[in-house]
C-alpha cells in the first residue's frame, strides 16, 4: 500500500504497464504531477468565486514545457507517439493528482488527434511543429443557444473586401481550458453548413471570461468565450461533413472517462493517508486503532479494487481505439466495423464507472467520521468533480445504445454518419 504522497505510476495495485515507453514517460511526468498534487488542496479552497479565483496557469505551462501536449505527436516530429493506452494512463496520472488540471487538456489532446488524422500536407506539419513547441489548444465548440450540440449561432462570414480574411462573430459556453490555452478550436456555422477551424486566443476581438460556476471542476476555465469580428484566413477553414469519419467521438469520451478513473485513484489514495496516522476511534470498533479495524481495511479495499476496475476498464477501451486508429487511411478515414466495437466499449466502460466512482468518493467519508468533512481537507471535491465530469455525457443515453449494439447490432457509429451525411443544421 502506498501513501497519499507517492506517485500514482509507482502503484503495484495498477494494471501493468504495457510499454517500456509508458515507464519512461510516467517516471519523467510524475515529479510534476507529484508538485500539482501538493498544491490540489489550497488551488481547491481558493476555486470559489468565478472570475476572482487564481487559475493554475504555471502548473499547465510546466506540463506545456515539459512536453506533455506532445504525448500523441509521433517520435520522428518530435513527439513520444503515446499509443491511446499510454495516454490514458498518464491523464488518470494527472486526474489523480488534480482532475482540474487533467480535464482542461481534453481539448488540447482532441484536436491534436483530428490534426494526426490528416493526409500528410503543410498545414499539417505546421501544426504538429506547434504542438511540439508547447502551444496549447482549447476548445470552444459549444454553446447555449438550440437545443443539442448541433445548433451553433456563431458564424463566420466573408469581409466586406473580397480578397481579405473573413470574419467571425459568436459566443461559446463549456469552453474548457481555453483560459489557459494558445489556440482556440471551434466550430461556426458557413451559410447554413457546420465548419471547424482554429483561432489564435490573442487575436484582436478574442474575449475568454472565467464565469463556469460549477460546483465540480471549477478552474477548469470552461465558460465563455467570445469572439467579435474576429480576422480568419479563409484557408483554414474547413466543412465538418468533409472530415471522414473517425474515432474522435468516442476519443472525447474515453478523455472524459480517463479522468475519472484519476479521481477513483485519489480518493482511494486520500482515504489511505486519512487512515494511517489516524489514532482516534468508535466505542463500537473492531480495533484499537482505525489502521487496525478490519471494518476500515474492507472500505479501503473496496475504494482500492473500484479505482482499479476504473483505470482497467478504460484502459481496456482505450487499446480498442488504438485497433481502430491503426486502420486509419489519412483522408479516408478507419474501419467502420471496428470502430462500432470500441465506440461501444468506450459506453460500456462509461456506464460501469461514472457510478463506481461516485460511490467510492461517497464511500470515502466512512473511514472518518466527522473529522474526514473538515472543509481544509477538500475531500467532497472528489464527489464534486467527479459528478461534474460524468455530467458531460449522460450515462442513461449510452444505456440504451449499448443495449441496441448487443440486441440489434446497430452501432453508435449509425449516428455519427446520419450527421455527417444530412448536415447538423438538421439532424
Amino acid at each position: 500500500m502506498t501513501d497519499a504522497t507517492t506517485t500514482t505510476a509507482a502503484d503495484p495495485s495498477l494494471p501493468a504497464a504495457p510499454t517500456s515507453r509508458l515507464a519512461d514517460l510516467r517516471a519523467r511526468f510524475a515529479p510534476l504531477f507529484d508538485r500539482i498534487r501538493e498544491g490540489a488542496v489550497e488551488r481547491e479552497l481558493a476555486s470559489g468565486t468565478p472570475g476572482d479565483r487564481p487559475l493554475p496557469h504555471d502548473e499547465v505551462r510546466a506540463l506545456a514545457d515539459a512536453g506533455f501536449g506532445r504525448l500523441r505527436v509521433p517520435a520522428d516530429r518530435g513527439g513520444f507517439g503515446a499509443t491511446l493506452v499510454e495516454l490514458t494512463h498518464l491523464v488518470a496520472d494527472l486526474a489523480a493528482a488534480d482532475s482540474n488540471i487533467a480535464h482542461l487538456w481534453r481539448g488540447h489532446f482532441g484536436y491534436t488527434e483530428l490534426v494526426l488524422l490528416r493526409p500528410s500536407s503543410p498545414g499539417r506539419d505546421e501544426w504538429l511543429q506547434r504542438v511540439v513547441d508547447g502551444a496549447i489548444i482549447g476548445n470552444a465548440t459549444s454553446e447555449r443557444t438550440g437545443t443539442t450540440l448541433a445548433d451553433i449561432s456563431t458564424t463566420v462570414r466573408p469581409s466586406s473586401d473580397p480578397d481579405g480574411d473573413w470574419r467571425l462573430d459568436g459566443r461559446k459556453f463549456y469552453s474548457t481550458g481555453t483560459l489557459y490555452s494558445d489556440w482556440i478550436y471551434l466550430a461556426a456555422d458557413r451559410s447554413g453548413e457546420r465548419v471547424t477551424f482554429a483561432v489564435p486566443a490573442d487575436a484582436p476581438g478574442v474575449t475568454g471570461v472565467d464565469d463556469w460556476d460549477g460546483f465540480g471542476q471549477r478552474l477548469t476555465a470552461s465558460g465563455t468565450t467570445v469572439f467579435d469580428d474576429v480576422a480568419v484566413d479563409p484557408s483554414v477553414i474547413s466543412a465538418y461533413r468533409d472530415a471522414p469519419l473517425s474515432h474522435i467521438q468516442a476519443f472525447y469520451q474515453l478523455y472524459l472517462l480517463a479522468v475519472l478513473a484519476g479521481i477513483g485513484q485519489a480518493v482511494a489514495d486520500d482515504a489511505v493517508a486519512f487512515v494511517r496516522p489516524r489514532t482516534r476511534t468508535y466505542i463500537h470498533a473492531n480495533a484499537a486503532t482505525p489502521g487496525a479495524d478490519p471494518q476500515i481495511l474492507a472500505v479501503i479495499g473496496r475504494l482500492s479494487a473500484g479505482a482499479f476496475t476504473a483505470r482497467s476498464l478504460v484502459v481496456a477501451a482505450a487499446g480498442m481505439l488504438d485497433e481502430v486508429v491503426a486502420t486509419n487511411v489519412p483522408g479516408s478515414g478507419v474501419d467502420h466495423g471496428l470502430l462500432d466495437a470500441a465506440e461501444n466499449a468506450v459506453y460500456q466502460a462509461q456506464i460501469e464507472i461514472g457510478p463506481r466512482v461516485l460511490r467510492s468518493a461517497s464511500e470515502l467519508f466512512e473511514v472518518g467520521g466527522a473529522s474526514a468533512a473538515d472543509r481544509t481537507r477538500a475531500l467532497d471535491r472528489h464527489w464534486r468533480n467527479a459528478r461534474v465530469v460524468a455530467s458531460h455525457n449522460p450515462a442513461v443515453y449510452k444505456e440504451r445504445l449499448v443495449g441496441e449494439y448487443a440486441l440489434h447490432g446497430r452501432g453508435p457509429v449509425d449516428a455519427w454518419e446520419r450527421y455527417h451525411e444530412v448536415g447538423p443544421t438538421k439532424f
